[in-house]
């Protein structure tokens, strides 16, 4: 099974904007691992298949970060 690797920049602020980001991330079904990054703005998604951009981009902006990039398998993608 094929799966895609997501990588988004957030403003983040505090441990607790990456700790927001990390929980809604740990409750999403198909996410295999992540790596939320305060340092670098960061969170990077290795997400099963039937994960899609979409999906991963809306359950992190309800955290209420702004996301200023994305990518979905090297391709830069609409936030």
């Amino acid at each position: 099974m094929a799966e895609h690797n997501y990588k988004f920049d957030i403003t983040m602020t505090c441990g607790g904007c990456s700790g927001a980001v990390e929980r809604v991330l740990k409750k999403l079904d198909g996410v295999k691992s992540y790596d939320v990054s305060l340092d670098t703005q960061s969170a990077n998604i290795v997400a099963a298949e039937t994960l899609d951009y979409a999906t991963v981009l809306e359950k992190i902006k309800k955290t209420g970060k702004k996301v200023n990039k994305g990518e979905a398998d090297g391709v830069v993608m609409a936030v």
